[in-house]
């Protein structure tokens, strides 16, 4: 998936990079600061490698970061990544670019903030001598519609996600594309979209899902489950609530003992069943 992304984005979906060419890079570093030692940790890093001669020769460092909220100081984050990426070609032979791709999948547009510039007021004065640093984010929910067909990876089914979902809150797929790796894409979908439905929808009727028609109907199913039980649950606080209230107006039980009861303080208490009394 690693190669389909950073082809699609880049490339519009050229097979330039191959599968076979990336290994894994390290994605985390230490750096210190205010007398510690503290660790960062890119999502995903990749070397783009290929062979001359027989010998390996690294082409690219290629570093994803996934966003779901919009970063201020996301210029200066990368700054650190990538500088540390550099740095470690002091020790090797061979020296090649470092590229960040920032994957930002929020329904808001990014905006802003997309260089050093943006982020840190330098004085005119000092411009000809601080090197503007420019920052590579792609908002995959207003990628374009024929951007979709850019990819060929389970990620043309995320992005065909978050671009129509974006506009049509009850998106359902006209063409569902089956899942090659559903584990991979919802767990991805669970972190992106900070909703665990996506993972437990892993489990059902019919094993796991197939394709995102699928998907989409067992969410709903949980949310309507989920809705039913917070109602259900809400019915019967209320139900205790206007017990207590009615034996507090009759004078058999007293106002702190019926909040106590409730778990609410005196006040909480007359404040929720202030409905109940006036009811009566």
């Amino acid at each position: 998936m690693f190669a389909d992304i950073v082809n699609g984005l880049l490339f519009k979906g050229k097979q330039v990079i191959q599968e076979y060419a990336l290994t894994d890079a390290q994605p985390s570093s230490m750096y210190k600061s205010d007398e510690n030692i503290h660790e960062q940790e890119r999502d995903v890093a990749k070397y783009w490698n290929k062979a001359s001669e027989g010998i390996c020769v690294r082409i690219a460092f290629l570093g994803l970061e996934n966003q779901s909220k919009y970063g201020k100081r996301m210029p200066l984050r990368v700054i650190g990544y990538d500088g540390t990426a550099y740095r470690a070609q002091l020790l090797e032979d061979n020296c090649y670019p470092v590229i960040t791709l920032v994957l930002y999948f929020g329904n808001d547009r990014w905006g802003k903030n997309l260089s050093l510039y943006d982020v840190i007021a330098v004085p005119e004065v000092f411009r000809p001598f601080v090197n503007d640093y420019k920052i590579n984010v792609f908002e995959i929910a207003h990628l374009p519609e024929e951007a979709i067909d850019y990819f060929h990876s389970d990620f043309k089914i995320v992005v065909d996600y978050f671009v129509h979902k974006r506009t049509n809150p009850d998106y359902r797929p006209l063409d569902p594309i089956a899942f090659k790796h559903v584990d991979e894409v919802l767990k991805m979908l669970a972190a992106l979209t900070h909703d665990d439905r996506y993972i437990e929808s892993l489990e059902g009727e019919g094993g796991k899902p197939k394709n995102m028609c699928e998907v989409l109907d067992r969410v709903e199913a949980r949310g309507e489950a989920r809705g039913e039980a917070r109602g259900e649950a809400r019915g019967k606080q209320l139900g205790a609530l206007e017990i207590l209230a009615s034996l507090v107006r009759d004078g058999i039980l007293p106002l702190a003992d019926a909040a106590r009861r409730a778990n609410l303080s005196p006040a909480e208490f007359q404040s929720r069943t202030a409905s109940f009394v006036a009811k009566k």
